[in-house]
């Protein structure tokens, strides 16, 4: 499909990569890899042609049909939504625009017999037949289906592109290059605006999506679940794995460890020549031989490894005073915009130490649930905390809170103490800033950047509780690694929402789900969760492929339905089933309000309550397993 012939591109400080050649077939999904600037998203501009090489050649098909999604689409559009996606298909609105026009003339004309009108009638026949080679009868299916599985309800899909907030074009944008069905997709960073449901639909269309991928993104588990192929830019070179990135990387770090050594033999060699040089260089009869050893270290290929001081790098959140035994009550806790209400009446105590994951789609109230704990705005109900609790609050407009005449060290230099200030720069490393960017303002910084640098203050403050709001958003992949890991051995209490499921996967005891204007707590792991959560609509357009969804088309109905002996005995055994599951799940949500209210310091009754819930909760599996048999039956 695309072939790369000695690719390269030139900055002012060097090659970004070059002498460049490689091959992407149809079917390939790649996973593109590299740290911040080193040219990843400089290649999808140069494979969807808005930008040109340095040197070499990209060679593809004139036909080829290619759908870039970049992070920093514009959107000039006074349409609807679903009127974006819509009218998105050229070769179809041209169809629909002449089958309109030829019915309208069918309809005025009387001249029958005319060689004209048949003429019309044969075009006519053309048109339906290529409208059908388009898929133009399925269209509105799949926008329709596209459109739910990323996360738009019905009102979504009529609002106005103008009224979207950015992350909402981001989503109508690769909504339209995904119906649009191209050869090839380029994605930058698609689920930087996704929440998890929409994220785990978007795999399963990559998944079965014919064409070829080519995707970057921070999200360890979705380019684990989608690529099958990792392209690495590094030290000015694109090295080429046939595997997905865990793979990759796994093996990639065995080959730096040789490198290394390999590198340190080298070093160690180069060092004795250069001794020898300088032993000989003045002695007349080893003058030749010392030539000699300088004209072979001039040819010799220097061993380059690439640091990587993230890795290593082990940071911790400084614990404040121990608070008591509970951090947080909220009571009758309600939120409402206008006529919308986003939750009411929660009642709910948070223990020391619980670790909470607050999830659910975009939308339902996560970051106002968060700000109504942080008595930002006004709401319903009260918040009270516990005895010595210490909150940071990281917000997603946290970066605009940072002062923009400080450059970054001092930012971070003034919030540090203790042990942590003597590894200010290990740390700021971390969040990718380094060598001199460290002197660089506040207020030259990229929304990105100043987002990265509130989260390093965050990790400085002392406190016993954060509360933690989309912090991942602009992180590469090793940033995550070190947050997640200092996450992990918080000795305090935290509330985070996240969309990125690697992330999330291992971190919390608890998860917190908005729904239907209440906070439903769940001691499920994510993947429970998000099975939980897909089961309740087995049937949503969305989560089916789109050659399959038959909507409008009415099911074939018996005049006169012959219902036997055995049918009605199955139909009563399904019935029966039905009251158990509505009996064990009242049982379950009993058990649930149990455990949001245990005292977690006593280990025994907490088990032993978990114990039953896990029980219950089998039993309502069992249920199921058996109420989908009978049906299949039925």
């Amino acid at each position: 499909m695309i072939q790369f012939e000695r690719l390269g591109y030139f900055l002012p400080q060097g090659f970004l990569f070059s002498n460049v050649n490689l091959q992407i077939n149809k079917g390939d999904k790649v996973g593109l890899v590299g740290k911040n600037g080193a040219g990843k998203s400089t290649l999808l501009r140069i494979l969807s042609g808005s930008v040109k090489p340095s040197d070499g050649q990209v060679h593809q098909a004139k036909s080829l049909k290619l759908g870039f999604l970049t992070q920093d689409i514009q959107i000039d559009s006074d349409k609807s939504v679903y009127d974006f996606l819509f009218y998105s298909n050229e070769p179809l609105n041209d169809i629909r625009e002449r089958l309109d026009h030829i019915n309208n003339e069918l309809t005025i004309r009387t001249d029958y017999e005319a060689e004209s009108y048949l003429t019309l009638l044969d075009e006519l026949s053309e048109l339906n037949h290529r409208f059908q080679v388009l898929e133009g009868y399925q269209w509105e299916e799949k926008i329709k289906a596209t459109l739910e599985g990323l996360g738009f309800s019905d009102l979504d899909q009529q609002k106005l592109i103008a009224q979207c907030s950015g992350g909402w074009k981001m989503r109508a944008e690769l909504a339209r290059i995904l119906v649009n069905t191209p050869d090839i997709l380029l994605l930058d960073e698609p689920t930087n605006h996704l929440d998890i449901l929409s994220i785990s639909w978007l795999e399963q269309y990559l998944q079965r999506f014919e064409g070829a991928v080519i995707l970057i993104s921070h999200d360890r588990l979705f380019l684990d679940n989608v690529s099958t192929r990792t392209l690495e830019i590094s030290r000015q070179q694109i090295f080429d794995f046939p595997y997905a990135y865990s793979k990759y990387k796994e093996l990639r770090a065995e080959e730096m460890e040789r490198l290394e050594q390999a590198k340190k033999q080298q070093d160690k060699d180069i060092k004795h020549a250069e001794e020898l040089i300088e032993k000989f260089r003045a002695k007349k009869n080893k003058a030749a031989f010392a030539q000699s050893l300088i004209k072979k270290l001039d040819k010799t290929e220097r061993i380059s490894v690439e640091k990587d001081q993230v890795a290593k790098l082990k940071l911790r959140f400084p614990l404040a005073v121990q608070p008591g035994k509970w951090v947080l009550e909220l009571n009758q806790l309600g939120k409402s915009y206008d006529e919308r209400c986003l939750f009411k009446e929660v009642s709910i105590t948070i223990g020391r130490g619980e670790k909470i994951a607050l999830l659910g789609p975009n939308g339902v109230g996560k970051s106002t649930l968060l700000k109504a704990i942080m008595s930002n705005i006004n709401h319903d109900g009260e918040v009270t905390l516990g005895h010595n609790v210490q909150i940071s609050y990281f917000a997603q407009d946290q970066a605009e809170k940072l002062d923009p005449k400080l450059s970054i060290f001092d930012t971070v230099d003034l919030i540090a103490k203790g042990d942590l200030r003597k590894d200010l720069r290990s740390i700021l490393g971390a969040f990718l800033f380094s060598g001199e960017d460290i002197d660089k303002k506040v207020g030259v910084l990229s929304g990105g950047e100043r987002t990265r640098l509130a989260l390093c203050c965050l990790l400085l403050s002392p406190s016993n509780f954060l509360i933690l709001d989309e912090p991942t958003n602009h992180l590469d992949l090793q940033s995550k690694e070190v947050l997640k890991e200092a996450l992990v051995h918080y000795e305090g209490t935290f509330i985070i929402v996240s969309h990125d499921r690697e992330f999330v996967d291992g971190l919390s005891n608890r998860i917190w789900d908005i729904e239907n204007q209440g906070v439903k707590i769940h001691h499920f792991s994510l993947k429970e969760y998000l099975g939980y959560k897909t089961q309740k609509k087995p049937t949503d357009s969305a989560l089916i492929p789109i050659k399959e969804i038959k909507k409008d088309k009415p099911a074939e109905v018996p005049s006169k339905p012959k219902i036997d002996k055995a049918q009605q005995k199955t139909e009563r055994e399904i019935q029966q089933i039905e009251q158990q599951i509505d009996q064990q799940e009242k049982a379950l949500s009993e058990i649930e309000i149990e455990l949001g209210n245990i005292d977690y310091e006593d280990k025994h009754h907490y088990n032993a309550v978990l114990n039953r819930y896990e029980q219950a909760k089998a039993q309502v599996e069992q249920l199921y397993k058996k109420w989908e048999e009978k049906s299949a039956n039925l």
